[in-house]
């Protein structure tokens, strides 16, 4: 049985997104809804390793956790000029104590110019950093904390990019193909004559966690480990993020990957196998990842997978809530010692403040007093309380405009009537409505980049509708619209496809835009970026 098709893009339904689809200018890199099917498109944010000891923060090699910040400057330059005054720079920088992936946007000036300012959670860190010129093709930049890091970029006649300059120096090789071997990885089929899919769901469970396991050795040996360019911390963290990657969308779902695999491997698209149930045992792979390793603080992945972790009904954690944190990490370490293979370590800590960034970046919901004392008791003012307290006050500052959530039950409405029932609920006024999915990156990360612009329309004529189907699991959808506010409808699984024909849509998120007497003047698919949206919504407005 070959196991180089686990990653069947087919299967694979939970996408991360490509920063270049977010922007006007940039290629729209969309998630096609085929209902239970979709295309993957994996390019993450490449991020340093650092090295550190996180119950106290410090490390004999000086690095450390820091709730700090860096100056990021750079020169963009392109053939004759060309669109040198309307480039657009996409920086995605990962914050690993608060839980987030933050992408920052900015337009270069006439010379191509540009400086930001981002917030950083560890001392030395890399970034992804994407152009409008050429949104397919990304470098990995080093950045200090409280220091400066500067980029010279050049591309060619073909618009790739020629030649790139950092300061401070590093690998150019990890700079410019550390994304491109990642890549490979993820899409690599093997050319084997009279292949046959191989059939996972009537096997034993452990037959399946073997056949993950031998997938990322596989493809390790293939694409990394004679790959003499890469350095040797670039390597481990590439066997680290595939890993991640692999069983945040493969292996932690084990029912739903066992019916996809159904499907794939019969071809019956209506049949329902009989599924094996799991306990907290199915979760020993767990120890295989040596979490206590703090190089997992710089992968992409692993922010999905501690969400994974905390969200999970099967592990069943605890909700941390107002719990003072010894007592919630003691009822922790009772459902996961034995799985991750340790009691203590810096992993905990980690997992700690991570439960509490899902309550500030799902909810966007501010800490209470209490949590705030529990933090400050336990953390006492080290890095990790200052990192927590920083990203409290941009939620307080979100909520002051997030409007409350009503949600609505449109289930038996007939599919024909479905959009004279809804817009005629906000009659007089402009109504903007977002087709969207829990599981899609990009409608996420485009709900997240609009939440202060939509807060400009809070006193005004405006509605924001949110639509969703079944393909968004019930609880997380739930949890996801307390930070996202507004009006929300969950379609039946008929009603969203009537909405996905009748309207011409293939992707997600796509948006339809009504005017104050209800007549649709606008459709669109992938998010043209918070100044267009505004603009649309001030047309009708006026």
């Amino acid at each position: 049985m070959s196991s180089e098709e686990i990653l069947s893009r087919e299967e694979f339904e939970i996408a991360l997104f490509m920063l270049a689809n977010l922007e006007e200018n940039a290629a729209r890199v969309l998630i096609k809804i085929t209902m239970m099917k979709t295309k993957l498109l994996f390019i993450c944010g490449l991020l340093f390793f650092l090295s550190c000891n996180l119950a106290t923060e410090k490390n004999t090699d000086g690095t450390a956790i820091v709730a700090g910040k860096s100056n990021i400057t750079g020169r963009i330059t392109t053939p004759d000029g060309r669109n040198q005054d309307s480039i657009m720079v996409m920086i995605t920088v990962l914050h690993p104590i608060s839980g987030e992936s933050v992408r920052h946007h900015i337009l270069a000036d006439q010379s191509g110019n540009f400086s930001l300012d981002v917030d950083m959670e560890t001392e030395t860190s890399f970034f992804g950093l994407y152009t409008s010129v050429n949104p397919y093709k990304g470098l990995i930049i080093k950045s200090i904390n409280n220091d400066s890091t500067h980029i010279d970029i050049a591309y060619d006649s073909g618009l790739n990019i020629k030649n790139a300059a950092v300061t401070p120096t590093m690998n150019p090789y990890d700079m410019r193909q550390g994304m491109e071997v990642l890549s490979k990885m993820i899409d690599y089929r093997p050319d084997t004559p009279n292949w046959v899919y191989p059939r996972l769901f009537d096997k034993s469970i452990d037959e399946f966690l073997d056949f993950a396991n031998s997938n990322v050795s596989k493809r390790m040996a293939l694409f990394v480990d004679n790959d003499k360019l890469l350095s040797k911390e670039f390597k481990g963290w590439i066997a680290k993020e595939y890993r991640l990657f692999l069983y945040t969308g493969h292996v932690f779902d084990y029912e739903r990957q066992m019916m996809l695999n159904y499907r794939n491997a019969t071809q019956d698209k209506v049949g329902k196998p009989e599924i094996q149930k799991i306990d907290r045992s199915y979760f020993r792979f767990l120890k295989d990842f040596h979490l206590n390793d703090p190089q997992y603080l710089h992968t992409y992945s692993f922010l999905e997978f501690q969400n994974l972790i905390l969200q999970n009904e099967v592990l069943g954690l605890p909700v941390i809530g107002e719990s003072d944190i010894p007592s919630w990490l003691a009822s922790v370490k009772a459902i996961l010692a034995d799985l991750v293979g340790f009691d203590d370590g810096p992993y905990y800590d980690i997992l700690a403040a991570n439960a509490y960034g899902r309550q500030l970046n799902e909810q966007v919901e501010p800490l209470t007093e209490k949590q705030k004392e529990h933090i400050t008791h336990y953390w006492k003012d080290g890095e990790i309380a200052k990192i927590l307290f920083r990203k409290n006050q941009q939620v307080i500052e979100l909520d002051n405009v997030k409007s409350p959530v009503v949600v609505h039950d449109i289930s038996n409405v007939p599919e024909d009537k479905l959009m004279e029932t809804i817009v005629s609920k906000y009659k007089d006024k402009v109504v903007l409505i977002d087709l969207w999915a829990t599981w899609c990156a990009p409608c996420l990360e485009a709900i997240k980049q609009f939440r202060g612009t939509k807060g400009d329309f809070r006193d005004k004529d405006v509605v924001f509708v949110y639509l969703t189907n079944g393909s968004s699991p019930k609880k997380l959808w739930e949890e996801k619209i307390q930070g996202i506010g507004s009006e929300h409808y969950y379609l039946t699984d008929s009603q969203w496809t009537y909405m996905m024909d009748r309207f011409g849509f293939e992707y997600i998120p796509s948006y339809l835009l009504y005017t104050k007497q209800g007549v649709l003047i606008n459709k669109f698919s992938a998010f043209p970026g918070n100044d267009a949206v505004k603009e649309m919504i001030n047309g009708q407005l006026k």
